[in-house]
């Protein structure tokens, strides 16, 4: 794939409808420079944004991912493979994203309760110490957690792990 003949192809296609990067940027809202940087080939489009110029353009996503009109019409089979593809990736970073939030509020719980037992000094009975380290532990945990979501490593860890076992990753 040829970022820069595809960038240019999205100037092309931008120009033809007489827009400015600007009024597109406001259009997909976007930073103007995002779509500068698109149509110097420095970056891409994510595939929803893509789905959303190709829609704004009239212009397939064979051709705009070739960086050139085709003669004929883009099959509609692969179009809707392509849609179906889109969705499917979202739907799995919205479930990530959510189990995450999940450990963050359960850090956040969990800080909250331990300070709460240190200032109301609830004594130092085995299970009062067991509950601060609980709840210590879990808020450490949701603090990694949300270090290695953000960072990305937890792909990478479960890429590594598939390797390992021989599987692939599905």
């Amino acid at each position: 794939m040829d970022q820069v003949k595809i960038g240019k192809f999205l100037q092309e296609c931008r120009k033809e409808k007489g827009w400015t990067q600007e009024q597109l940027a406001d259009r997909l809202n976007v930073a103007r420079r995002t779509v500068s940087r698109w149509e110097t080939g420095s970056n891409m489009p994510d595939l929803d944004i893509l789905i959303e110029l190709s829609d704004l353009y009239e212009v397939g996503l064979r051709e705009m991912l070739d960086g050139e009109r085709k003669s004929k019409e883009m099959d509609k089979e692969m179009e809707e493979t392509v849609l179906k593809v889109a969705e499917y990736s979202n739907a799995q970073q919205e479930r990530t994203t959510k189990t995450v939030r999940v450990f963050f509020i359960l850090g956040i719980v969990s800080l909250v309760i331990n300070q709460l037992m240190f200032v109301l000094d609830a004594g130092d009975t085995f299970w009062i110490g067991f509950i601060e380290g609980v709840t210590q532990g879990i808020a450490l945990g949701a603090m990694i957690l949300g270090v290695c979501y953000t960072m990305g490593w937890l792909g990478r860890m479960r890429a590594f792990k598939m390797r390992m076992l021989g599987r692939k990753d599905v």
